[in-house]
């Protein structure tokens, strides 16, 4: 057992710290709508910049507005360990999502230096922008752009529904930094998280070991119709772009249903109809759909099976079906070694653990194809996320920021 593994972190401060910023964006509920980029995001960033700067760390941004607060290593030549989340939320998000994993980060900073503990790595705080995606799209873009899958330029003409950029709304909240943050310049990446799912809080498990994620693909379908009059316009010479939406969402409906014994899921998130009127025909629908599975080869097998699909939907609403955009991410395996780290951690303290997948989108599973990675999950109330009633209590958490800790502490050396 490590030399280090009776020290434990200031609880008490740490949920202090996650009460703070469940003040920055409060919703009636008790939740929180912290959009990625917004005044409150603002708020949130300089009192996240404070507590870090306050515990002797110096604070990088890059263009994209990703936080990085480094504290010192033994050794000026080592590169850091990242640990962290995001601090955005949803529109009607909760207060633990992604949040407790940054503030974790901080906690574990300031146990080290309570302790007077030098590590021969530097340790990272990371703050990722825009992994919510709820004000631009799409999600996790801090982290695509962070790995290079995404350009900063790609990611500056976003736009959300006010036509704001981001790149303008980085801008708005002094956030648009000139830090060049790339993989290679670091060592791993530990990130904590609620796990957003049922399954440790139904069996009483203290912790998930999360050994890799579902493969996710996301795709916006457009559909093209004809406007005319709801009234006389005959049956059979209707062009409604809402039928062509139905058939593509019953579509993407069967084939979850298809694939759902062996994990697969599939979902129609989002319709923007035009022209949106009383008495008239739309001729324009926008829709985003998701489809997720363990495997990344049958979700590449649930993808052809919709797009083998487009000509018989086109041929029964009379619309033309495209897919105009799409994008992927997951399907990989956390790395072996800082996965063991986390699971010795779990062994050594005592704590009942699991291994899981992660179902949901985490800036995890960008960074884990360029550096190792894992992922720890703790309890969360009934399961309930990206909801304003979410909920964790503190000894929901408590042993995941303990391993959080150990691993950290044995990665950084």
């Amino acid at each position: 057992m490590s030399r280090y593994a009776n020290i434990r972190p200031d609880m008490a401060r740490l949920w202090s710290t996650l009460e703070r910023s469940a003040q920055i964006g409060t919703t009636p509920r008790g939740g929180l709508r912290r959009l990625a980029l917004s005044e409150d995001d603002g708020v949130m960033r300089r009192q996240f910049q404070a507590w870090c700067e306050a515990a002797g760390c110096t604070m990088e941004i890059d263009p994209i507005g990703n936080m990085v607060a480094r504290r010192p290593g033994r050794d000026p030549d080592a590169k850091a360990v990242l640990v962290g989340s995001h601090l955005d939320t949803q529109i009607k998000g909760g207060r633990f999502d992604g949040i407790l994993g940054v503030l974790a980060g901080l906690e574990i900073v300031r146990t080290l230096n309570d302790h007077g503990i030098e590590t021969r790595r530097p340790i990272a705080v990371v703050n990722w922008t825009n992994e919510e995606g709820a004000r631009f799209e799409p999600p996790m873009i801090g982290s695509a752009v962070f790995t290079g899958e995404k350009s900063t330029q790609f990611a500056w003409e976003r736009t959300d529904k006010d036509g704001i950029t981001l790149g303008a709304a980085l801008e708005a909240i002094g956030f648009a930094g000139s830090d060049i943050l790339r993989p290679e310049a670091f060592d791993s990446l530990f990130e904590l998280h609620i796990e957003q799912g049922p399954r440790l809080d139904e069996q009483k498990i203290q912790l998930g070991i999360v050994t890799g994620a579902f493969a996710v693909r996301g795709f916006v379908v457009e559909v093209t119709g004809e406007t005319g009059h709801v009234g006389p316009t005959p049956m059979p010479k209707r062009r409604n772009a809402l039928v062509g939406a139905a058939h593509v969402t019953l579509a993407v409906e069967e084939i979850g249903w298809l694939m759902h014994e062996t994990g697969g899921k599939s979902t129609t998130m989002r319709l923007k109809a035009e022209p949106n009127l009383l008495g008239i025909l739309p001729d324009h629908v926008e829709m985003t759909c998701d489809m997720r599975h363990p495997s990344d080869e049958v979700i590449r097998t649930m993808m052809q099976l919709f797009l083998d699909r487009v000509p018989e939907l086109e041929e029964k609403s009379r619309c033309r079906i495209t897919v105009r955009e799409s994008w992927s991410y997951g399907g990989m395996t956390f790395d072996p070694g800082c996965t063991a780290l986390t699971r010795a951690a779990a062994q050594q303290l005592g704590y009942t653990h699991t291994d899981l997948l992660t179902e949901a989108g985490h800036d995890a599973m960008h960074v884990a194809n360029y550096l190792p990675t894992a992922m720890i999950f703790t309890p969360c109330e009934d399961g309930l996320s990206h909801n304003e009633l979410e909920n964790v209590t503190l000894a929901d958490i408590e042993p995941g920021v303990n391993v959080l800790l150990q691993a950290v502490l044995a990665r950084a050396g």
